[in-house]
């Protein structure tokens, strides 16, 4: 099974549309995750209609109608694995402990909010991925974004994927 993930997107505020690079990447997919803070709706009705499956959340960035659509953590049970994804985790400094504790049935957790990349292992296993942002690098060194598989119940192939500057 192949993860798409990605969060941040921002759009149009930070950029008119995704980049080619990742709308490339969703008839891949098996699984589309969106971390929050999309800012129009335009591109979650993209992903749902271009998606086989999405999992998204809002982000504090979107507005009501987002809101209305989007719940702040949703859950899904891939190939034996139980992922949750959060746009907001806090500061990075005990991130790991403070994720492991409020999502101690998780096996993966994929948060945005940041636009900073992020892999780790928590006290317990729960992996943390954030993809950062295809979008809006801020003070990163490059757009990203994360791809992965599920296949026997094990999280494999997680690559960051940088994106060509505009």
């Amino acid at each position: 099974m192949r993860l798409l993930l990605m969060s941040d997107t921002h759009l149009p505020k930070r950029a008119k549309r995704l980049p080619e690079e990742l709308l490339a990447e969703l008839p891949r997919a098996d699984v589309v995750f969106h971390a929050g803070d999309w800012v129009d709706s335009a591109t979650l009705d993209l992903l749902e209609s271009r998606s086989r499956r999405l999992v998204a959340v809002y982000g504090n960035n979107d507005g009501p109608e987002l809101r209305a659509r989007l719940p702040e953590v949703a859950y899904a049970d891939l190939g034996g694995l139980r992922f949750g994804v959060v746009h907001e985790t806090g500061p990075a400094q005990g991130r790991e402990a403070r994720c492991a504790a409020r999502f101690p049935d998780l096996d993966v957790l994929v948060f945005g909010h940041s636009h900073i990349p992020w892999d780790t292992v928590a006290p317990g296993g729960l992996r943390l991925l954030n993809p950062g942002s295809p979008t809006d690098r801020r003070r990163q060194p490059h757009r990203t974004y994360l791809t992965a598989t599920v296949a026997d119940g094990a999280l494999g192939d997680v690559t960051l994927r940088r994106l060509p500057q505009r």
